[in-house]
């Protein structure tokens, strides 16, 4: 079964820095539409403080 914290936010399960890259983001799409069925989504953000950088998050939904 799912797990989401008490305030019904997702569970960061991990990150990881990556170098910015146009593919990313179709990446993170491809990977949220074909992992949906098992409870997990990808986020994709720019990293503070790191320029050319982006932060991938994995949530437990």
């Amino acid at each position: 079964m799912a797990e989401t914290q008490p305030d019904g936010k997702l569970s960061v399960i991990g990150t990881h820095i990556l170098t910015a890259t146009e593919d990313l983001y179709q990446l993170v799409d491809f990977l949220n539409r074909n992992l949906k069925d098992k409870n997990v989504v990808f986020g994709l953000a720019k990293a503070p403080n790191a320029e050319g950088k982006m932060v991938l998050t994995l949530y437990r939904a």
